[in-house]
């Protein structure tokens, strides 16, 4: 089991914050080894929505699709896939620290397999250093807008 959580403080409000991190498509703009996002279904993004990713994580394509598990607009994030090497739960918390400062949590949990499996004792700091290096990106994006 891998289990990863990091935090940043950005400095903007928390709907601000959530906002654009809660939405799938903004993710290839912050996360490093996503190139792009795609909306399975039309309509409203909340639970059982789906989207389809395509990444690159220890110098491999991977295309998977997440679905939404939970969703508080504004507070809470859960999105989990069973599919491919690393099966992973991803959750976002977005907490006020006052008007004008969000503390974000990322988390990420799972049960690899397959290749994943043999990287496993080297997948959570890799994971840690990949998620604060986005926490970073979001944290440069939301505070430069």
């Amino acid at each position: 089991m891998v289990d990863v959580a990091t935090s940043i403080v950005i400095r903007r409000p928390r709907h601000a914050v959530a906002g654009y991190a809660m939405d799938p498509l903004n993710a290839p703009a912050w996360y490093r080894n996503i190139s792009s996002v795609r909306r399975l279904e039309e309509g409203s993004f909340g639970v059982g929505a789906r989207t389809a990713f395509e990444a690159r994580f220890l110098g491999r394509d991977l295309s998977y699709t997440y679905e939404v598990k939970e969703l508080v607009p504004g507070q809470l994030l859960v999105m989990a896939t069973s599919q491919g090497p690393f099966p992973m739960r991803t959750s976002y918390r977005f907490e006020a620290l006052d008007a004008a400062s969000t503390r974000v949590h990322l988390r990420n949990a799972g049960q690899p397999s397959g290749f994943g499996k043999l990287l496993a004792p080297l997948m959570a700091p890799m994971m840690r250093r990949a998620n604060t290096a986005d926490l970073r990106a979001l944290k440069h994006i939301l505070e430069a807008g």
